[in-house]
């Protein structure tokens, strides 16, 4: 073999080596960006834990106040206010229970012994432990009396209102008979608004009274035996006027008696005599 034929064999298999080591390293490039940019068997990387996270990474955003010292309750405010609250339940469920049990009457007899024991009789030559159990018992007992004198004093002005609307507002249904009228007449009452008128509404007018048929004649003939007294339930404002209608010379009807002369009891009004 000729020199030049081995030189041509070894410059061909060199060439030809670095041929294939150039494709392999192009080939591991190729593989290398397919990976970056296909995600093809990304590496693996280690999970981040939450406490690693938030201390590692600290948050952008800033941080909340810190919240008020949560404020101490006064002792002595809260057992004032507990005890306040307390006395004034008892008096009032005190006051509510004796209203239902008992009349004004009852109560005031009942607590006259204990209303008078708040003035402590105290001396000037008395010793400074008298003086001073005169004060205490005063203290003590001073303001429950004060209390039961003004309760007593609000239940009595409260029934006497009441009673301006509940009671009649004379004791005598009826004055006594004048001297020229016998004593033996008889005295015949009358309803209103059942016997001798009767009254009608209708959305045209509204409400209308109307005589009952022959209401006169029958008023005229009844007068001379009977003492005529008409009653109704109604106010005087609304009686008066229809009273006046039916005896217009006033000679027919001795009394009118309204609302006034009634005593309220269980929402209904009752006639008394």
């Amino acid at each position: 073999m000729s020199l030049s034929l081995l030189r041509s064999r070894i410059s061909h298999s060199v060439s030809k080596s670095a041929a294939i080591n150039r494709f392999n390293n192009r080939r591991g490039n190729l593989n290398i960006i397919l990976r970056r940019h296909f995600c093809v068997n990304p590496p693996k990387e280690p999970p981040l834990s939450s406490a690693s996270s938030i201390h590692d990474h600290p948050s952008s955003s800033t941080p909340p106040p810190p919240l008020p010292p949560p404020k101490k309750k006064n002792p002595f405010a809260t057992a004032l206010k507990f005890g306040l609250t307390t006395t004034l339940l008892g008096v009032s469920a005190a006051a509510g229970y004796a209203t239902y049990a008992y009349t004004l009457e009852e109560v005031d007899e009942r607590t006259k012994a204990f209303r008078t024991s708040a003035n402590y009789p105290q001396g000037d030559d008395d010793s400074a432990i008298s003086k001073f159990r005169a004060a205490v018992h005063s203290a003590l007992v001073s303001v429950p009396a004060k209390a039961i004198d003004l309760y007593l004093d609000l239940r009595r002005t409260i029934e006497e209102e009441v009673r301006g609307f509940t009671e009649p507002l004379s004791d005598k249904l009826l004055p006594d008979l004048p001297p020229n009228i016998p004593s033996n007449v008889c005295t015949l009452v009358l309803d209103l608004n059942e016997t001798l008128v009767y009254s009608d509404w209708k959305r045209e007018r509204g409400w209308r009274t109307f005589k009952r048929p022959g209401v006169n004649a029958f008023l005229e003939h009844l007068a001379q035996f009977y003492e005529i007294v008409v009653y109704s339930d109604n106010l005087n404002m609304y009686v008066d006027p229809v009273v006046d209608r039916l005896d217009e010379k006033h000679c027919l009807i001795s009394y009118r008696l309204s609302r006034s002369a009634t005593r309220y009891q269980d929402g209904k009004h009752y006639r008394v005599s």
